[in-house]
């Protein structure tokens, strides 16, 4: 399961990343290629660390717990999926405003922080909401087949195949 975790993470901080990035790099209107690649690895660095830091399969569980919801059931996704946005999205688009900020000040008059942040903020919690409602059950799906053994197997089975 840890295993899982990992990659679950991995897959979840790649696709954040890339599609948050591009969005605030574009919603800017002053999109370079280069600020999308500062971006992205920005983001991608916090969203992987948040993962490693908050085991989104314990709070998750945790909460939809304490909310009286079943796993699952097809509507809890609506409610896992607002958790991890809730958790990532609001450091992973203040560590990128922040960036975009220091990078516009170096050339000239720096933008106002807030409005900037404002707009990125909600952006990015609306489409990280999307993206994590329509991304993790795939994901989960996919590694759950890859790593969890049908009800039954022997999982040891298969490393003695090795």
């Amino acid at each position: 399961m840890k295993k899982m975790g990992l990659y679950m993470n991995l897959l979840m901080s790649i696709t954040m990343s890339l599609f948050l990035s591009f969005a605030n790099s574009m919603a800017s209107g002053h999109f370079t290629v280069l600020g999308y690649l500062i971006g992205l690895a920005v983001s991608f660095l916090i969203s992987l660390t948040v993962g490693f830091l908050v085991p989104m399969e314990k709070v998750t569980g945790a909460a939809c717990r304490k909310a009286g919801l079943s796993r699952e059931k097809y509507s809890t996704r609506f409610f896992e999926a607002m958790i991890s946005d809730v958790i990532y999205t609001p450091v992973m688009t203040l560590a990128m405003v922040t960036v975009a900020y220091r990078n516009a000040s170096s050339h000239g008059v720096p933008p106002p922080f807030l409005p900037m942040l404002g707009k990125s903020m909600l952006l990015s919690l609306v489409l990280g909401y999307l993206l994590a409602l329509f991304f993790m059950p795939i994901f989960k799906e996919r590694l759950a087949k890859k790593f969890v053994p049908p009800h039954g197997a022997d999982p040891k089975a298969e490393d003695r195949q090795q």
